[in-house]
């Protein structure tokens, strides 16, 4: 089995960036400052979500699925670096991992947010990425390989972006991955959804965000063993077998520190 790397990233307002942006007050705190765009916003008709270059990321969660040199199977799901990680760190570190498996990306929504907002992330704390904008011409050995299949193009799979393909790249057709995969038997979402995780952070809860943010990425790679059936690279007793893997992969986790997230999410699947 080829490496597949599931991932999906957290953000909360990059503050630094919005004061570098603005004259505020050097009195104002954080959500002061957060609340104030958000009125400057409003009051030239805009929403409150914020552009994708002042997005801060604050999590990064990744699903490995692999099949090790001794031939073993291996299914690792958490998040980067740690609670005191910097952003620096953690999207090096997501960078890191395609140069290190030159994995199959796959996301929900990836195109549209994920990647976007870690392009220029990356620019701001100056991480390099070689592998990923590989396109064919470094000197590397399959380096022709990434000309006609990189993860640049939004029509090539190297990644793969679940609801922009299902969609048919068609916005309005776009479906919510909580709501699909819960239609598909999967637990879905759980703890919170992306608006809550600014007051959540501002809370001291990079936890539960975190926590939140890994049963997102098992929800997707779940919806892609699916599609996997759906497309026929899966026969019917493959996709099970792949899901009581996964199952019982996350039954080990549950068990140990600071991992009760899993057995709540167990106990959420219908199927």
């Amino acid at each position: 089995m080829k490496t597949v790397l599931v991932f999906d990233i957290e953000t909360i307002p990059d503050v630094a960036g919005l004061r570098k942006l603005n004259d505020f007050a050097p009195d104002l705190t954080d959500a002061e400052v957060v609340d104030a765009v958000i009125e400057q916003r409003a009051a030239n008709g805009q929403n409150a979500f914020f552009p994708h270059y002042l997005q801060k990321v604050v999590a990064i969660s990744c699903v490995i699925r692999r099949t090790t040199k001794d031939g073993l199977p291996q299914f690792k799901v958490g998040s980067l670096g740690h609670l005191q990680s910097s952003e620096k760190e953690i999207v090096s570190d997501f960078y890191q991992l395609i140069d290190k498996y030159t994995p199959q990306l796959v996301s929900w929504n990836g195109g549209g947010f994920d990647l976007p907002v870690l392009n220029y992330r990356a620019l701001v704390n100056q991480v390099s990425a070689s592998r990923y904008w590989e396109m064919g011409e470094s000197g590397d050995h399959d380096a022709r390989d990434f000309k006609y299949n990189n993860y640049i193009s939004r029509y090539h799979l190297r990644h793969l972006d679940l609801m922009d393909l299902l969609a048919f790249y068609q916005g309005k057709a776009n479906a919510p991955l909580d709501a699909l995969a819960k239609l598909c038997g999967f637990p879905g979402k759980m703890g919170m959804d992306g608006s809550q995780v600014w007051p959540a952070f501002q809370a001291g809860q990079l936890n539960d965000i975190r926590a939140y943010c890994e049963t997102d990425v098992v929800n997707t790679y779940l919806m892609y063993c699916r599609y996997q059936l759906f497309r026929g690279a899966f026969t019917e007793e493959e996709y099970l077998l792949e899901v009581d893997f996964v199952k019982k992969e996350l039954s080990v986790q549950a068990t140990q520190e600071g991992s009760a997230h899993w057995t709540e999410y167990l106990a959420g699947f219908t199927q």
